[in-house]
């Protein structure tokens, strides 16, 4: 993927720290809150307006629908966001953006390379439905392609994935969901392509089945385990007769 215009990081609003109650000066934030994430670049074009909070996303704007869309749909009957003022602070960065390309003469936007983990949201437990999570980091330009593939084909249902969140370096991160069903017959790939790699990444996963044992190990283990129990017996025996003894008549008569 080769950008055709220079890509840039938009507008990072409003940051606020919520220190915890009754703290001293010296005391860190526990919580961090991040108000009106922009994000617009010139590659699309398109861009994002999100509202996180300890680098969850709460809600974002669905700049096509015009509508306010709740990372937990519960959030929505707490309180409200008028995405009108998404669409306008947008509108603001892409005219910044442009601004910018010009005075830069579009120099292009340093392609970091990706971080990418996979693992699973529980347990895994073979037949019990369960969750895969692809983490990637370390995003930047913010314009990447995640994709799951199980047995190398690719996947379209039981998929997800969140916005662009922020990273204190201004780099972002995302998350790829895939609900599943673990069977030992099945492995998994989480595809990440990005301007910062050569070809496209893939992180590898598959449930980790204990593998069975071989006729000559299941020989061993039941030879050792009768051994035991006999020299068990053994000693046990050994240990019983010896109280029987202590515990007989004194071979010494007492005093008349």
């Amino acid at each position: 993927m080769t950008p055709s215009r220079a890509l840039v990081l938009g507008i990072l609003a409003l940051t606020t720290a919520l220190s915890p109650c009754g703290g001293e000066d010296d005391i860190k934030a526990q919580h961090v809150g991040s108000y009106g994430i922009e994000v617009y670049h010139s590659y699309g074009p398109n861009g994002q307006y999100t509202f996180e909070f300890d680098g969850d996303e709460e809600f974002y704007v669905d700049l096509d629908k015009k509508e306010t869309i709740w990372r937990i749909p519960e959030f929505g009957q707490l309180t409200s966001f008028d995405p009108q003022g998404g669409l306008q602070e947008i509108a603001i960065a892409k005219h910044n953006l442009d601004t910018m390309i010009k005075e830069s003469n579009s120099t292009p936007a340093t392609n970091e390379v990706p971080e990418v983990t996979v693992f699973p949201k529980s347990p895994v437990l073979l037949g019990q439905p369960n969750t895969l999570i692809c983490s990637v980091d370390n995003i930047f330009p913010p314009v990447i392609n995640i994709t799951w593939l199980r047995n190398s084909k690719s996947v379209t249902e039981g998929v997800y994935e969140t916005s662009f969140l922020s990273n204190s370096d201004h780099s972002f991160h995302k998350m790829a969901y895939l609900t599943f069903i673990p069977s030992d017959d099945d492995v998994y790939d989480c595809k990440v392509e990005h301007w910062g790699l050569e070809e496209p990444m893939l992180k590898h996963w598959e449930p980790e089945v204990p593998a069975p044992m071989s006729e000559l190990t299941e020989t061993v283990v039941c030879a050792l385990g009768l051994s035991v129990g006999i020299v068990g017996i053994v000693v046990g025996t050994v240990f019983i007769i010896q109280g029987l003894r202590s515990g007989g008549p004194s071979r010494h008569p007492g005093p008349l």
